[in-house]
């Protein structure tokens, strides 16, 4: 769900609307370092493809929140780039809560676009879940629904079964019983009437209802053993048998399946067969790597670094070995690019924090680091000519071997973090070493600040320095990926220079085209390119 601290019914959040993350200017960064403003639509889109409204190593939620909505309040900002910006969020950065918020921001000003991108960015319970939490707290500017936010929440309604109204039924606050009570469906059949009546604890006719939630009410009544295939969320406050948990590893969705390794092993599931039969680990391993099912699960690369990085000693190697392969499976369609490549991995201090901000209690385990690492490696895949500089207060040495895995060169480069962030020593060097490449990638939080000076008349150091390597190349590029929610950069977009934001396969694709092509498109120019 989304941060509840920001988004209760009793938030006292107000907008500040005096944000000054429009000014496309030389100014200072979070750290405190010399540093260009995005211009309002840029600044926004970073935000909506690395903000998870958690807390970050310089900027609190409250500050993320601040952010966006003054920037969705902005004169250059209208609601059509707000759509579009949540569409590409969702479909293409594969983010949650901030979607949620532009279409709540939507909401609130009553905008007819929200009823044409609704369905394309609430596309499942946790989504609307999110949506709901966010208008009731009121941080849009109002707390209602009106009627025709209830009437897109019905026709999601609609459009679901009902066994996929009642595998969505986990999870609280709200709960889709609480959602049901807001928007007061009309159920269209018997079917559907007692499907709502059954989630909102009424009595009903159990013989209307499918055949999946008969069979979850015999199993908590003690009257079988059998346990249907629903989420295991459901079952977990029931006593089951080993047996059980086996038929449950068995029935489990890929998303399952990646989420809960340890459960699986702490219940025993990995310990046996039956006869004659395949072993789990292997039939876990198989799921686990296989394509289409990875694809379809619309994985971040991050999030099976994620269970890797999770699995308890108790998880066979197998599964962990799929793991990696899966990984490898999720990042192949990384570009291959052109020339000679150079990618500049930030491993300083200020990429500690999990790459999803820090919220207690449910953290990630993956830091910026690490993702900033792995990003790195999906590069050197399939670029194995690459040079790759990690920097902090300056560069690091390291020898990485392109035939190794991913996640093997991902770990060998977040071992190097600590320091300070100087971004302009990866260039420094490169100059240093005569190594002029076409193509230069920066991943970083950009929050350089031991390379700046007190002149805001001048340059970054960063930038500098680009023009230099650029008198030795003329014809070489320069790529910002910012993994993190701040509002500045080290080198403003220009012809040969580009800004982009996030962490899924949607900033490989942006790059690849941008060094390709003749003229530069920035990344603006393709999230309004999105079709409504």
């Amino acid at each position: 769900m989304a941060n509840s601290s920001l988004f209760s019914a009793s938030s006292n959040f107000t907008l500040n609307s005096s944000s000054n993350s429009a000014n496309t200017a030389l100014t200072f960064n979070e750290a405190g370092g010399t540093a260009y403003h995005f211009s309002p639509r840029h600044a926004l889109a970073q935000y909506a493809m690395t903000g998870c409204l958690n807390q970050t190593f310089y900027a609190a939620a409250e500050d993320q929140l601040s952010h966006v909505l003054a920037l969705a309040s902005h004169a250059d900002i209208d609601d059509g780039f707000l759509a579009k910006t949540a569409v590409y969020a969702r479909k293409r950065g594969m983010m949650k809560d901030m979607p949620a918020l532009l279409c709540a921001v939507l909401a609130a000003r009553k905008s007819p676009l929200l009823e044409t991108v609704f369905l394309n960015v609430i596309d499942n319970v946790k989504m609307l879940r999110n949506f709901v939490q966010i208008v009731r707290s009121g941080v849009t500017g109002r707390r209602s629904f009106g009627s025709s936010v209830r009437r897109l929440i019905r026709k999601w309604l609609e459009q679901r079964t009902d066994e996929q109204l009642f595998k969505a039924s986990i999870g609280n606050d709200p709960s889709l019983a609480d959602i049901i009570k807001m928007v007061h469906p009309r159920p269209c059949s018997p079917e559907r009437e007692a499907m709502y009546r059954y989630l909102l604890g009424m009595e009903t006719d159990m013989a209307l209802l499918p055949e999946t939630v008969r069979q979850f009410e015999s199993l908590k009544a003690g009257e079988t053993s059998e346990v249907p295939d629903i989420p295991f969320q459901f079952l977990t406050s029931l006593e089951l048998t080993a047996e059980q948990w086996i038929q449950i590893a068995r029935n489990a969705s890929w998303q399952t399946t990646r989420m809960n390794l340890n459960t699986f092993a702490r219940h025993g599931v990995f310990g046996s067969c039956g006869s004659g039969e395949q072993p789990i680990s292997e039939i876990i391993a198989e799921r686990l790597r296989e394509r289409s099912d990875i694809f379809r699960a619309r994985v971040l690369p991050y999030q099976l670094m994620a269970a890797y990085l999770n699995c308890g000693k108790s998880v066979p190697s197998a599964v962990r070995d799929a793991l990696q392969d899966a990984l490898e499976i999720a990042t192949e369609n990384v570009p291959t690019l052109e020339g000679r490549v150079a990618v500049c991995v930030d491993v300083s201090g200020s990429m500690s924090s999990p790459v999803s901000g820090w919220r207690r209690g449910s953290a990630s385990k993956v830091r910026c680091v690490d993702v900033a690492a792995l990003m790195a490696s999906c590069i050197l895949r399939n670029n194995p000519e690459a040079v790759i500089v990690p920097f902090e207060c300056e560069v690091r040495s390291l020898l990485l071997d392109p035939r190794d895995t991913v996640l093997t060169n991902a770990e060998k480069l977040a071992e190097l973090y600590g320091g300070g962030t100087n971004c302009s020593s990866a260039l420094q060097y490169l100059l240093d070493e005569k190594v002029y490449p076409d193509v230069v990638i920066f991943v970083s939080d950009n929050e350089s600040w031991m390379d700046s000076g007190d002149d805001l008349a001048g340059k970054t150091e960063t930038l500098r320095l680009w023009d230099e390597l650029k008198k030795k190349n003329p014809s070489a590029k320069l790529v910002n990926i910012d993994i993190q929610p701040y509002g500045t950069t080290q080198t403003m977009d220009r012809e040969d220079v580009a800004n982009v934001g996030g962490f899924s396969d949607a900033v490989f694709d942006f790059v690849a085209n941008f060094v390709s092509a003749s003229s530069a498109e920035h990344w603006v120019e393709v999230i309004e390119k999105t079709v409504l």
